[in-house]
């Protein structure tokens, strides 16, 4: 789940973090894909309507694994 179509959704970071249950400050430092436990409850919070794609997250990680170990240390 994007950030950005969160916002979109609740309207602005606030209702968002109070949909998450998080504080504000915590919507303000996720980079641009919803933490994955979070995403599960904004989907709940928006009754389906944003929706947690377990493979975009699976994917996401891969990707992380996959720079980690061919980027150059050193450098």
């Amino acid at each position: 789940m994007l950030k950005i179509d969160a916002i979109n959704f609740f309207g602005n970071k606030i209702k968002v973090a109070v949909a998450a249950g998080v504080d504000r400050s915590a919507v303000s430092q996720w980079k641009d894909l919803v933490p994955e436990a979070r995403a599960r409850r904004l989907e709940e919070a928006s009754n389906g309507v944003l929706h947690y794609d377990k493979d975009i997250y699976d994917q996401h990680r891969k990707a992380k694994r996959l720079e980690k170990q061919t980027s150059t240390p050193g450098i």
